[in-house]
C-alpha cells in the first residue's frame, strides 16, 4: 500500500477528528474555532494546595462537560507565569478536550530561570491534584506536560516516589536530557547524536545564550561579577556582536570562568569549562540534568515532540531521552516546522500528519486513564 495512503488512513477515525479539532483550536491562538463553537467554555478557578508543609498555587481549568483525566501543565519561562496568553490558550484547549488542567505558578520560571527545587514543586502539584475537585477524572492518575527548559524539572519530578506513583504519561516539547549538551549547543552551535559521534552544525538563537547569562549570573558569589554579567547580558541581547571587553576586564575569577564558557567555540572544550565553573553553578547544571539520573526508573510513558531545526535545544536531546527510558516507553515526533515551541504558519503536509499523531497519542492517554482505572480510584 502506498505510504501516502497509509498516512491518510492514519488521519481518519474519531480520535483523529478530535485531535484535528484540538490542534486547530490551539493554532487559532484563542480565536473562534470549531471546538469553541461546539463545546462549553472551560471554567478557570484558583487552586491552592499543601504537601508536607510546602504550599503551592495555580490555575485549575475544568470543562462543564466533566473531565476524563487530569493533566499538570508546567508553564514555560515567562514573566506572566500561568497567565501567559499562549499557555492560557493551550490550557483552555486541553480543558475543552476534557482534561482537568492544573497550571502551577512557579516563581523561578517567572524569573526566566529553572532551579532544582522546581522538580519538587512540580511533584507537589502532581501529588496534590488528586485532592482537587475534578469530578469524573480519576484522582490517582495524572499526566504531566512541559516545554523547553521546564522539561528537565518535570522529568525529575516524575522520579520523586510520591509523584511517580501517580504520573501516567509525560508530554515533553523541545525538551532536553543533558544540560552540558544544551550548553555546548548554545555556546558553540554544535550538537551530536551521542558520545563519540561526529559534531554537527546547528543554528542556535544567539539571543538565547545571553538570556541564559542574565538569569544564571545570579548564582555567582561575587556581587560585582553579578552586576557586570547583567550589564554584559543586556548589551549582548541588543547586539550579540557588541564589544564587552571593558566589562570583561573587571570580572573576578568566577565571572571569568563563566565568560570563558560562553565565548568558547570548541565543543570538545565544554566539559572542562563547565568543570571550572563556580561550584553552585556547576552543581545546579548537574542537578537539572536528567542524564545524571537513571530514567529507567521512570514509570510514565513519554510523548516527545521536537523541531528538527530547534534553535534552543537540539533535537538529538529528545532522541537521548527516548533512549534513556525502557524499550517502547517513549514515542518521538520530529517536526520540521517547529521553531522550538512555536509552530510555523507554513507547516507541510507531513508535519501536519506527525503533529496529528502526537495529538492522538495525548488523547489516547486521556482515554486510557479514563477507561482503565477502577471506579474506586475516581
Amino acid at each position: 500500500m502506498p505510504l501516502a495512503l497509509l498516512l491518510l488512513l492514519a488521519a481518519c477515525g474519531p480520535r483523529a477528528d478530535e485531535a484535528r479539532l484540538l490542534l486547530e483550536d490551539i493554532a487559532g491562538g484563542g480565536a473562534p474555532s470549531v471546538l469553541t463553537r461546539t463545546t462549553p467554555a472551560p471554567i478557570r478557578q484558583d487552586a491552592v494546595w499543601r504537601v508536607e508543609g510546602r504550599d503551592g498555587a495555580g490555575d485549575l481549568y475544568l470543562s462543564p462537560e466533566g473531565p476524563l483525566a487530569r493533566l499538570v501543565l508546567v508553564p514555560g519561562l515567562t514573566p506572566e507565569g500561568p497567565r501567559d496568553r499562549r499557555l492560557v490558550v493551550l490550557a483552555e484547549a486541553l480543558a475543552r478536550a476534557r482534561f482537568a488542567v492544573l497550571v502551577p505558578d512557579l516563581p523561578n520560571l517567572r524569573r526566566l530561570t529553572v532551579d532544582p527545587s522546581d522538580a519538587r514543586a512540580i511533584a507537589d502539584a502532581v501529588v496534590a491534584f488528586g485532592g482537587l475537585p475534578a469530578p469524573g477524572a480519576p484522582a490517582h492518575a495524572v499526566g504531566l506536560a512541559a516545554v523547553s527548559y521546564a522539561v528537565g524539572p518535570a522529568l525529575l519530578a516524575a522520579l520523586e516516589p510520591d509523584a511517580a506513583a501517580k504520573t501516567q504519561f509525560i508530554v515533553a516539547i523541545g525538551g532536553y536530557y543533558d544540560m552540558a549538551a544544551v550548553l555546548t549547543y548554545l555556546t558553540t552551535g554544535r550538537y551530536r547524536a551521542g558520545a563519540g559521534q561526529p559534531w554537527q552544525e546547528g543554528q542556535p538563537r544567539g539571543l538565547a545564550k545571553w538570556l541564559f547569562v542574565a538569569v544564571n549570573a545570579e548564582r555567582l558569589d561575587d556581587l560585582a561579577d553579578r552586576a557586570l554579567f547583567a550589564a554584559i547580558g543586556r548589551r549582548r541581547q541588543v547586539d550579540p556582536a557588541a564589544p564587552v571587553s571593558d566589562l570583561a576586564a573587571r570580572l573576578g575569577p568566577q565571572g571569568r570562568a563563566l565568560l570563558a564558557l560562553l565565548e568558547n567555540e570548541d565543543p570538545d572544550a565544554v566539559p572542562a569549562l563547565i568543570a571550572a565553573l563556580p561550584p553552585d553553578l556547576r552543581d545546579t547544571f548537574a542537578a537539572l540534568s536528567p542524564s545524571h539520573r537513571d530514567l529507567r526508573a521512570l514509570r510514565a510513558r513519554l510523548i516527545l515532540v521536537h523541531g528538527r531545526d530547534d534553535p534552543a535545544v537540539p533535537f538529538t536531546e529528545s532522541f537521548a531521552l527516548a533512549a534513556a527510558v525502557g524499550p517502547g516507553q517513549a514515542r518521538l515526533f520530529l517536526i520540521d516546522g517547529l521553531d522550538h515551541v512555536d509552530f510555523r504558519a507554513d507547516l507541510g503536509f507531513s508535519d501536519r500528519l506527525v503533529l496529528l499523531e502526537a495529538a492522538k497519542a495525548v488523547l489516547a492517554e486521556r482515554d486510557w486513564i479514563s477507561s482503565r482505572l477502577p471506579a474506586g480510584a475516581r
